[in-house]
């Protein structure tokens, strides 16, 4: 009898244990972007509890955030497309389940008193985080100016201190997304845009990465939050939310709705038809598995890693696609 009561015990404790562990909630990363600062509307507006879903917001400098799920610190992180690849390629596994936005303009390349146009780039140097969207998008605007980045001098800089050498002096140009291509337009005078995701639609989609694991375990829940992000994109495109949307979103970052309300501009929105579209396989930028195949090519070419993503495994789109029916 004591045998088979401390079976029992252990068998009552080991199902306590897989609850909690059940009960705990997910952890999702994110940063400094309009189409990710967006789910704190989803947390302030109740949508995750509406939907029957706990997660935890944390918030993160975009690399750090990056830094976080490759060390199994949190079970999901907003990314571009390409980011997800790289995070795929060095080891932190995971897929890409629903699609924020598409960069519409916000990612921009502002250059310096005296540089009004991509030509005017040749032979200067660029601050830029090597490795990362920015970079691609500097990349593909050289290449529709005939030129290559053997035209320029890249300096490597961290994305959040791009408006800070920009003012420096030391570059003649940057690459970055809002807000910090914004500062660097407002901070130095006589800068200009003089390319932005706007030219390249579809090259920069904006996403949900989730660990293959927490995938594996946990599917019916991520469901639940990809179905409140949707929730979040409905509150964003009524007007009559407009006021209460900016307060939120800027509220985030520390500005005013005012200061916060150009952001979105440059950010186009998903609604889920247009999502739906997007996660149809085609070639090119107007589909997320033709943009990922630009963008796996171009981390080989400039050996952010050595061996092609297999791009299909890295996403799915049947979270989104169950909530058309």
């Amino acid at each position: 009898m004591k045998l088979r009561s401390k079976w029992l015990m252990s068998a009552i404790c080991l199902f306590v244990m897989a609850c909690n562990v059940q009960a705990e909630p997910l952890k999702i990363a994110y940063s400094d972007w309009p189409g990710w600062v967006a789910w704190d509307i989803a947390k302030q507006k109740g949508f995750f509890a509406k939907n029957g879903v706990e997660v935890d917001l944390e918030w993160f400098e975009y690399m750090a955030s990056m830094d976080a799920f490759a060390a199994g610190k949190v079970d999901a992180v907003t990314v571009t497309n390409g980011d997800a690849l790289v995070l795929n390629a060095t080891g932190a596994r995971n897929i890409m389940v629903m699609i924020n936005d598409v960069s519409n303009g916000n990612d921009k390349i502002v250059g310096g008193p005296g540089i009004s146009s991509i030509k005017d780039l040749k032979g200067k140097k660029i601050g830029v985080e090597l490795g990362v969207v920015s970079h691609l998008l500097l990349i593909n605007a050289l290449k529709d100016y005939g030129m290559t980045d053997k035209d320029v001098s890249l300096i490597n800089v961290p994305t959040h201190q791009t408006a800070q050498i920009l003012a420096s002096g030391d570059v003649d140009a940057i690459v970055a997304w809002q807000p910090n291509s914004g500062q660097a337009l407002k901070s130095v005078h006589g800068s200009s845009a003089i390319y932005t995701s706007a030219d390249a639609p579809g090259l920069i989609y904006d996403v949900l990465a989730v660990s293959i694991g927490s995938m594996m375990e946990r599917r019916a829940e991520w469901e639940k939050v990809v179905a409140a992000w949707y929730d979040v994109v409905a509150y964003m495109k009524d007007p009559a939310n407009r006021k209460d949307m900016l307060e939120i979103l800027s509220a985030r970052v520390s500005l005013t709705p005012e200061e916060y309300e150009p952001f979105l501009e440059g950010t186009k929105i998903l609604s889920l038809p247009e999502a739906l579209k997007i996660f149809k396989p085609a070639d090119g930028f107007g589909s997320l598995y033709g943009s990922s195949d630009v963008v796996n090519a171009f981390q080989v070419e400039n050996k952010v890693y050595d061996t092609p993503v297999d791009v299909k495994k890295s996403i799915d789109s049947s979270l989104t696609e169950k909530l058309k029916n």
